[in-house]
């Protein structure tokens, strides 16, 4: 059996890291079964994903990595288009003893999901994509300029000046303004757990590399979209976040894509809207391909 296999008790997720080409990468691992792969966007790390680890663990091995630079894996000087993040992840997962998965991805996430199944097509069953958008695809740049202009550009010496010893200030705007209801949004004891992750030496550095990044990623996701991925898609997007702008750049680059529209939720769609998202979650992924 594979160590993906023999991976943690279908309980509680156990902390493990792995060493692949440039990063050592730190994962959740729990369940047994064929594998879900889940990555996590900014501002969060893989804790994110614990509550659905615990459903999906039922029936599957699942693996929630921190992407490079991010919660305790290590931070490299470079590395941060979407694509080479794809790699790393597809790396671990080699080295784990499974080239096959099942792949989600909540907002950057989505992006090093999408750069995954982009590049390694025929070795993932099924595809969701959560919440953001996809550098150019489609009318990207009418999302990624129309909100938060400042925070995409937010990054050199200056910016790092001005949120050392304030990331959980930083991050305040983002849990708060890109909720639906801010009350509702990611809880305080994650708040603290996120904060203290970027707080890292190198952490803020690291986080804000990968949106320079995305003009970079722009053009591969450009090249890539011209070849339609052919594993199902589903694309969860918050009603006061994304509408269905994720939904129409989906159909864009896959062949069958199942789009909903989570309601009365914003951006964070795994906090504001549990009841809706991972029944919807654990119904897809489990799907017999």
């Amino acid at each position: 059996m594979s160590d993906l296999g023999r991976s943690a008790h279908a309980h509680a997720p156990q902390s493990r890291f792995a060493d692949v080409p440039g990063v050592r990468l730190h994962y959740l691992s729990v369940g047994q079964g064929d594998p879900v792969v889940l990555l996590h966007g900014y501002a969060q790390t893989s804790h994110m994903w614990r509550p659905l680890m615990t459903e999906l663990a039922r029936t599957h091995t699942v693996i929630a990595p921190d992407l490079r630079g991010i919660g305790q894996s290590s931070i490299p000087a470079d590395g941060y288009t979407k694509a080479v993040m794809a790699q790393d992840i597809h790396a671990l997962v080699h080295s784990l003893g499974s080239p096959r998965i099942r792949l989600v991805g909540h907002d950057i996430g989505l992006m090093v999901a999408y750069a995954y199944a982009a590049q390694y097509a025929s070795e993932v069953d099924r595809i969701v994509l959560m919440d953001a958008f996809l550098p150019g695809v489609g009318n990207w740049r009418d999302v990624w300029l129309l909100r938060d202009l400042w925070h995409f550009h937010f990054y050199g010496e200056t910016p790092l000046a001005l949120v050392t010893g304030r990331e959980r200030i930083y991050f305040e705007h983002f849990w708060n303004d890109f909720a639906a209801d801010r009350t509702r949004s990611v809880p305080e004891g994650d708040r603290r757990i996120y904060a203290d992750a970027y707080a890292r030496p190198g952490g803020m550095r690291a986080g804000f590399e990968i949106f320079r990044a995305f003009e970079r990623d722009a053009q591969d996701f450009a090249r890539f979209a011209q070849t339609p991925l052919p594993m199902p898609m589903l694309v969860l997007t918050g009603e006061k976040a994304s509408g269905d702008f994720l939904i129409q750049q989906g159909r864009l680059v896959a062949t069958t894509v199942e789009g909903v529209v989570v309601r009365n939720s914003g951006h964070w769609l795994m906090e504001e809207a549990p009841g809706q998202v991972i029944p919807k979650l654990v119904s897809f992924i489990s799907k017999i391909p």
